[in-house]
């Protein structure tokens, strides 16, 4: 007989029950009160015995959802410290003016939204009158503020009250030409002196935001800057959750346990063409996914207007029914009659229906049209301060509202709402009405909407003004404090790799890797490097640096680590200076914006660092480096393990031959692809003075520098002489065929041979086999930086057309240059045709286009047709046109190297 095995059914099967008999009561208890009082009595008295063991400290798995109503019962709402009257009043005006905005837009066609700042203002409005601290204040640093993109006609609005901005402004919403409009989304490049975060791009905003905050906790620990007063505040909306993004971090946040960070969700239930969650509840959903996250949650949904329904509420049936209705239909609720929803809400059972008797029709709309706990400044003020007072965790409030709140029957929870850009002098006089604005019929005289102001002394405005003097100054605003240059790094650090390697082979990685231990270890500079890379620092050869500057973390190292007794231990403590963080690009690029701004948002400058495989830089993670520009972020990227046939091991999808293509559509982004040592470090010098040190007049502080490097070990030359200007500029010539040493006839023909990055090497081999086999004479270029190039061409265009005559630089280093260029790179052909047009030479090029393969170095390049056999068939090609060889002398070559 076999025996039967038992699978349990939990694993609580798993653990030892010391007494069956009294858990077999308990569990007793739980059936006759399901069956006596219904299984809703049970489940309460059930949550009731859990929130009990929690406050006992019992370590129990928590709830993941709770009922739809507010967190915060009223009895325990804070009084509002100040005077709701005149708050009221402002937000009314800040309503009016950020529609009037975007309606006297439409005339011009550029759009804007409307709905969604309608459905927030008192989000906004409570923080701005209560709670969020300027820059003028304080640490100096203030509170950071991420606005969702939609809402910026509401701060625009309120800049605008309180004497920040001027019609001319508002009228130019959308329309910067002049130099008078505002941009449409918070672009700090744009508007920098309001703008401190870029967020309209959907799920940066909220990333961006976990990581400023985990970032202030590391300049605190570090001693870099106390800021530990600073709070960020990120305002989301319901459908934004979507975005991979958005949720990508909130473990992190949950680990770390940043108090010092607020998310506040503005549930309106709509996203740009619908319902969030249409047959679903996305405030549950979102509550489930933030608990589960370890966040601390505060709901605020309901309006006071449903104090009195939920005290009438004696079976429960109407918290039921209020957690078992879907979205949709909850909006379908905001634009229904009160037949309507009597029949429909309150038919769902007996008990509701009794208890809508005692409802009138104007008290059912009051409740299901208007009273939201994210309209009420009472209900938004008591779960900033609940947000506030929690510890150990960060807070989200998931704020319920309506999209397009008071802006009329038209607008209110519509699908569209999202897309509509104006109102009728009709809607806007009724808006005027529920507002109390003191704006007459007369004001619409000739059919435009009027801006509203109650005059620069009024009340509204003066107390406007002295609470956000009580915070600390205006905000949202950006500060960039006047920052002493930071001094440069000893010459010698750079210097050293002047000598070249002899005749040890070291790849470009190594090189940068060796030229930042030497940058850290500045006296007056190296604190303020920010080491960042994504799980991979052993790869790129840092593992080094883990003993001597310690990766970050708030908790130290709790744990003996394993390799303890190993030169190279992985280190970990409060202090410590090196991001590692897990594999996560995406957060790793939200580390590195937020160093890399430190200097506007801290007024500290630091210089972060990143490192990471180049296929999963600008492929992956674009839009945030787009993100970084527009926040006039600095520092250096680095794309390691570069080119399409260095890590062919890897296969197609490691294989990168285009982030120089992404990188050039960057304005923001100086991107390098330096082939030696003394390259890597002449770049890092200049970087550093450009945006750190004594910047030359009229050059532009606010770029990045990304570079791609190699992990191909080779012998590092000596840096020739008088090169400095060609590595920053982008093109220098490295030899000749002379120079190098090699025999070619007197009047042999002439090629010049363009290499970035490692594929100089090729073009170095080349140029032998073409002197010692083909009698041609080839000269050799490094073209550090073909988008320089591109960039300098052209500015030159770009002065011809205002009458003043500049010659490109690529054209000046090529000027007078004997034969036909050819060029080559470990990229996609477009990297290098960059320059094309510019050349007054024959011009031609080679690149590793397609997609990879696995196999060896030489196997790949042998079938991209970027070898050096390759680059001697194509030189002599291209010298056969001109008819400076034979033709024959191609095929030839073909033959002899098999190709």
């Amino acid at each position: 007989m076999t025996d039967t095995i038992r699978i349990p059914r939990s694993e609580l099967d798993q653990l030892p029950d010391r007494d069956p008999e009294e858990t077999a009561e308990w569990q007793a208890s739980l059936d006759a009160v399901t069956e006596a009082a219904g299984p809703h009595r049970a489940a309460y008295l059930m949550r009731r015995t859990l929130e009990r063991a929690e406050g006992a400290g019992l370590a129990l798995p928590k709830l993941l959802e709770t009922e739809y109503v507010n967190t915060i019962p009223t009895g325990a709402e804070p009084a509002i410290e100040g005077d709701e009257a005149l708050e009221r009043r402002i937000t009314a005006w800040n309503r009016w003016n950020a529609a009037a905005m975007v309606t006297r837009g439409a005339q011009y066609g550029v759009g804007g939204h409307i709905a969604t700042f309608a459905s927030a203002a008192w989000l906004y409005e409570t923080g701005f009158n209560h709670f969020f601290k300027g820059k003028e204040g304080g640490n100096g640093s203030g509170d950071q503020l991420y606005i969702q993109g939609h809402a910026s006609p509401g701060i625009y609005a309120r800049a605008f009250l309180d004497g920040r901005l001027t019609e001319t402004h508002l009228d130019n919403f959308r329309r910067e030409a002049g130099g008078e409009g505002l941009p449409s989304y918070p672009h700090p490049r744009r508007l920098p002196w309001l703008w401190e975060f870029p967020t309209v791009s959907m799920g940066l905003g909220p990333l961006s935001a976990i990581y400023q905050a985990r970032f202030n906790r590391y300049l605190t620990s570090r001693g870099i800057k106390d800021v530990a007063d600073s709070h960020v505040w990120a305002f989301l909306g319901d459908g934004e959750m979507d975005e991979p993004e958005s949720t990508a971090a909130l473990a992190l946040a949950a680990r770390e346990g940043l108090d010092n960070l607020t998310f506040v969700i503005n549930c309106n239930l709509q996203r740009l063409d619908g319902p969030v969650r249409a047959n679903f509840k996305i405030v549950q959903e979102l509550e489930a996914q933030f608990r589960g996250a370890g966040w601390n949650v505060v709901k605020s949904l309901w309006g006071s207007a449903w104090d009195e329904l939920l005290r009438l509420d004696t079976t429960g049936a109407l918290v039921r029914r209020l957690r078992e209705v879907p979205d949709a239909q909850v909006q379908t609720y905001q634009t229904r009659d009160a037949a309507y929803i009597r029949q429909d809400f309150f038919g769902a059972e007996p008990a509701l229906a009794e208890l809508a008797k005692l409802l009138s029709d104007d008290k059912i709309l009051e409740c299901f049209h208007f009273s939201r706990g994210g309209h009420e400044p009472r209900k938004v003020y008591a779960a900033y301060r609940a947000a506030l007072a929690h510890q150990g965790a960060p807070t989200v409030i998931l704020a319920q509202t309506v999209k397009g709140h008071t802006l009329g029957t038209g607008f209110a929870s519509k699908n569209a709402n999202h897309q509509m850009k104006k109102l009728t002098v009709d809607e806007f006089k009724t808006m005027r009405d529920v507002l109390e604005l003191p704006i007459p019929d007369s004001a619409f005289a000739d059919g435009r909407v009027p801006y509203g102001h109650p005059g620069t002394e009024a009340p509204e405005v003066r107390y406007l003004q002295e609470r956000r003097a009580a915070l600390g100054g205006p905000a949202p605003a950006r500060r960039t404090h006047p920052v002493p240059a930071l001094p440069a790094p000893a010459e010698k650090t750079f210097a050293a790799f002047d000598k070249g390697s002899g005749s040890q082979s070291v790849a470009t990685t190594m090189a940068l890797v060796r030229l930042l231990k030497d940058l850290v270890r500045d006296k007056e500079s190296g604190r303020r490097w920010v080491p960042i890379v994504p799980d991979e620092a052993r790869t790129f050869g840092m593992e080094s640096l883990f003993p001597s500057l310690g990766i970050y973390s708030p908790k130290g190292q709790t744990y003996e680590p394993v390799d303890r007794d190993q030169l190279m231990y992985y280190r970990e403590a409060t202090e410590g200076q090196i991001l590692n963080e897990g594999i996560t690009e995406a957060g790793s690029m939200a580390d590195f914006i937020a160093a890399s701004t430190s200097y506007a948002t801290h007024g500290e400058p630091m210089i972060p660092f990143y490192i990471f495989y180049s296929m999963f830089g600008w492929q992956r993670t674009a839009d945030q480096m787009w993100q970084l520009g527009d926040q006039l972020g600095r520092g250096f990227l680095v794309g390691a393990t570069a080119g399409r046939t260095t890590l062919t091991g890897e296969g197609l999808q490691h294989a990168d031959g285009h982030s120089p293509v992404i990188a050039a559509t960057n304005p923001a982004a100086l991107s390098y692809d330096p082939a030696f040592a003394y390259e890597v470090a002449a770049i890092v010098k200049d970087g550093l003075r450009r945006m750190y040190g004594e910047a030359a007049p009229g050059e532009d502080r606010d770029v990045f520098y990304y570079l791609t490097v190699y992990n191909e070990p080779l012998p590092q030359p000596a840096r020739p002489e008088g090169v400095g200007e060609g590595i920053l500029r982008g093109l220098y010539r490295f030899n000749t065929a002379q120079s190098a040493g090699l025999t070619v006839p007197e009047n042999a023909p002439r090629i010049q041979l363009l290499g970035s990055g490692t594929a100089i090497h090729w073009a170095l081999t080349a140029q032998r086999l073409l002197a010692e086999e083909w009698g041609v004479a080839a000269d050799v270029w490094s073209a550090t930086s073909w988008s320089e190039l591109r960039r300098d061409a052209l500015e030159a265009d770009e002065a011809l057309l205002r009458g003043e005559v500049r010659v490109p630089y690529v054209r000046q280093a090529l000027e007078g240059a004997p034969g036909p260029v050819l060029a080559v790179s470990d990229y996609m052909r477009q990297v290098p045709d960059q320059i094309a047009q510019w050349v007054e030479q024959d011009y031609s090029s080679l690149g590793a286009d397609g997609f990879g393969l696995s196999d060896t170095r030489e196997a790949a390049r042998r079938h991209f047709g970027v070898d050096a056999e390759s680059i001697v068939a194509a030189a002599l090609a291209q010298l056969a046109r001109g008819g400076e060889v034979r033709a024959s002398a191609v095929k030839e070559a073909r033959e002899r190297y098999g190709l």
